[in-house]
């Protein structure tokens, strides 16, 4: 007969918060992010008060744009912010085995796609400025697919000019179907009649026949 799995419980407690500013959230979310199913509200909670404990330290947790974000707060406060937005139906936990693990909803998740992508947009943003040489676009390969497709949309709806240079260096490195809606980016941003999709995808196949794509 097995033994019963005693799960570490918790209690949610958000002190009478009733509202948090929607940067609050985003800034709860965009710390939340590096912990889904690998952490839980206390980590979440350690990160956006600035810790340097060592169990912050030994994941690069202290890397995280989040870090610090409420170091003028107790630890106490910053855990019922976290709490409100759990309750509030952006983050969700899971179980894995014994330990309650931080996921995100469909709610936190729109708003944390959202943040992602223009954080990415940042930094080919100051690449850009501070070179005159495509910028280094490898980081992006790997990248969760709906952040990226979020940040080739915004790309193609700011039509500048300006991001074919990345966009260039971008295409060459990374999986077929990013490749090929990197193309579309670049002639929509030249003002280009877009080829059919399936043209697009045959001429990509042919140039790279050994090319696998990643389990999504």
């Amino acid at each position: 007969m097995s033994r019963r799995v005693q799960r570490v419980s918790y209690h949610l407690d958000t002190k009478g918060i009733r509202s948090l500013p929607p940067a609050e959230v985003r800034m709860i979310l965009r710390g939340a992010d590096d912990l889904i199913m690998r952490g839980g509200r206390h980590l979440l909670t350690l990160i956006l008060k600035g810790s340097r404990a060592k169990e912050v330290l030994t994941r690069s947790l202290d890397l995280s744009p989040a870090h610090g974000f409420y170091k003028n707060l107790s630890v106490e406060e910053v855990q019922a912010r976290v709490d409100w937005v759990i309750r509030q139906g952006y983050l969700a936990i899971e179980y894995d085995y014994r330990l309650p693990l931080l996921i995100y909803t469909e709610k936190g998740w729109a708003i944390e796609k959202e943040t992602m992508a223009d954080e990415h947009l940042r930094h080919i943003d100051q690449a850009l400025r501070s070179s005159r040489q495509p910028p280094d676009m490898s980081d992006l390969k790997d990248r969760n697919r709906e952040v990226i497709w979020r940040l080739l949309e915004k790309i193609e709806a700011s039509g500048d000019l300006r991001y074919i240079p990345a966009l260039e260096a971008w295409e060459p490195i990374d999986y077929r179907k990013v490749r090929a809606r990197i193309r579309s980016v670049i002639r929509t941003l030249r003002g280009e009649n877009e080829a059919p999709d399936a043209i697009v995808e045959q001429l990509d196949r042919s140039a790279h026949e050994r090319d696998e794509e990643p389990q999504a």
